[in-house]
């Protein structure tokens, strides 16, 4: 961990070296005051040699307006290579993050993710810049002031440094609760930045249903936890903090005590026991840095420890002999696939089909059955159990990830849209399309002639996940993404069961369109919509109970019968 967390010093050794240079040389610049105390009591004032006074004194000015220079240069340069450190590991992590497996995201919070990436790095950064200052300034110092101290008496010193195992005992006991207690500070961060990451995407809900006390009672219990963590990090940081003070005070009553014997038995002359006094802050200075510092190394070391959680979570691996591909034909085969999102309860139970190449092939059936889980397997977005799924005769396994998904489309019914403008939300199809493309991409889509009756025309920004368009008007530039991409197999995920008959039309227009000449799987409610299909699969209770064309299925009277006759009621 120590290692792993002194590695990123590496590309800024020549700020950490002038920023430690920085900092010795004012820890120096601030023994000179007690020396030259000690002289002007011993020498200069008795002596009434007042030039070398105004002398020493002028000294003492330039030398603390250097000290004043070094400062900023500690303060400033010093905090900016913690903000850099800070960068280096937002953008490994952020990369992490983006090739990490979807199960990832199944189990952890947004908010909590956002966390780590932003609080917890910014306590990594405070540390990266004070932890080698105070540790190594402060143990130099602390050095330093000993032997100096020993130079005005050996044994007052001697007496003082005593305390020095008490007070060293007493800091690692309390320092090992307070850590325990902030890094369940930081986790109880993690979990109301979720709650409120939650609460605000889901807003709209809130009002439309009238909800805000309920939002309210869920954000108050993840505040009271949160409170409750802070309430215990900061006791033991209390008791941290007081314990150790006392000890550092009753270093002074010693200095005082012992002093004053010293003093009493002329053991001690008053001007050396007057400069030992102002001296004994030379070494009660770095002690106090240090205590200060402990809540701060705390945080960061949690901090740190967090990040390197995520950062050691199992990326996406391709197999060895995983080869790119260029364009796929798109004959898709399942070969008795089992597949589970949890251990011991598989979603996919031995199901086997295959889909021709430019065919169109529907799955039907109740939810849960594993109809999505069949689509989140072709672009292996999840690993499967057992089985083989191949894709124009090749293993999947022999594909690399990144390849399949150029080949592979998705349309799905809760799609997401980023806050930019319309231009660049159908350029995330293909980030190097001309113009013309993307004008061609959404005639096709049929958004084209309502993107250009906007003021802004593809320069209209949408908001968070498109809030200022309307469902059918997402779906439709989520179509014209996809028309943009041009992959050899689509996947079409409930994609119009969220919307009116009339819009629900003119998008199934776009995918009939978008479908030609592509192998397409089309996960359906409305049976009416895919009554064309080349095959139809029911998916119940992860296997394919029933498959064939329309008219087949009808004539089985099975479980595909009876969903069209019931919605043909309805209708």
């Amino acid at each position: 961990m120590i290692r792993r967390f002194l590695s990123y010093y590496r590309p800024h050794k020549k700020i950490l070296v002038l920023d430690m240079l920085a900092s010795l040389s004012v820890a120096l610049l601030g023994i000179i005051y007690p020396v030259v105390t000690r002289n002007m009591l011993n020498d200069l004032i008795p002596n009434q040699k007042y030039r070398l006074i105004i002398i020493s004194g002028v000294s003492l000015f330039v030398l603390y307006f250097i000290r004043m220079l070094l400062n900023y240069f500690i303060q400033y340069q010093g905090h900016m290579m913690g903000v850099r450190m800070q960068g280096q590991m937002r953008s490994e992590m952020f990369r992490h993050l983006q090739k990490l497996p979807f199960r990832f995201y199944d189990d952890h919070e947004t908010g909590k993710i956002m966390s780590r990436m932003t609080s917890d790095l910014n306590d990594i950064a405070e540390l990266a810049h004070h932890g080698p200052e105070n540790f190594l300034i402060t143990g130099i110092t602390i050095f330093v002031s000993f032997a100096y101290l020993t130079t005005i008496d050996i044994w007052l010193t001697l007496i003082i440094f005593a305390c020095v195992p008490v007070l060293v005992t007493v800091s690692f006991i309390l320092r090992k609760r307070m850590r325990a207690a902030f890094r369940e500070s930081q986790a109880a961060v993690a979990q109301i930045n979720a709650s409120l990451e939650s609460s605000i995407s889901g807003i709209r809900v809130t009002k439309a249903f009238t909800n805000a006390e309920k939002e309210t009672e869920k954000f108050e219990k993840g505040n009271s936890m949160f409170k409750e963590a802070r309430r215990n990090a900061y006791k033991a940081m209390g008791q941290f903090h007081s314990t150790t003070t006392m000890i550092t005070d009753v270093f002074n009553v010693v200095v005082l005590i012992a002093g004053g014997l010293f003093l009493y038995n002329g053991q001690i002359t008053f001007a050396d026991y007057s400069a030992f006094i102002v001296s004994i802050n030379l070494f009660l200075g770095p002690v106090n840095t240090l205590i200060r510092f402990m809540e701060q190394f705390q945080n960061g070391v949690a901090g740190f420890e967090r990040f390197v959680e995520i950062m050691e979570t199992e990326t996406e691996q391709d197999d060895p002999d995983a080869k790119d591909v260029l364009r796929l034909e798109g004959n898709i085969e399942f070969r008795d696939v089992r597949s589970s999102y949890t251990e011991g309860k598989d979603v996919l139970k031995g199901v086997s089909l295959s889909i021709g190449k430019g065919k169109t092939f529907a799955l039907v059936g109740p939810s849960g059955g594993g109809k999505t889980t069949i689509c989140h397997l072709i672009p292996h977005f999840y690993e499967i159990i057992s089985g083989e799924i191949c894709i124009d005769g090749a293993n999947l396994r022999n594909i690399t990830r990144e390849s399949l998904r150029r080949n592979i489309g998705i349309v799905q019914q809760d799609i997401y849209l980023f806050n930019a403008s319309i231009r660049e939300n159908i350029l995330y199809g293909r980030l190097d399309a001309t113009e013309e493309e993307v004008i061609d991409a959404a005639k096709k889509a049929n958004i084209h002639d309502y993107v250009m009756s906007l003021e802004d025309g593809y320069d209209t920004v949408i908001g968070e996940r498109g809030v200022r368009l309307s469902g059918g008007q997402k779906q439709r530039l989520c179509i014209a993404r996809v028309f943009l991409k041009n992959p050899p197999i689509l996947i079409l995920d409930e994609a119009t069961s969220a919307l009116d008959n009339a819009t629900e039309i003119l998008i199934q227009n776009a995918l009939d369109e978008l479908s030609i000449g592509r192998t397409t799987i089309v996960v359906a409610h409305r049976l009416s919509t895919i009554k064309n299909a080349d095959e139809i699969a029911v998916v119940k209770d992860g296997r394919i109970t029933e498959q064939g064309t329309h008219e087949a299925l009808i004539a089985l009277g099975g479980t595909y019968a009876e969903l069209y006759r019931q919605q043909f009621r309805e209708a």
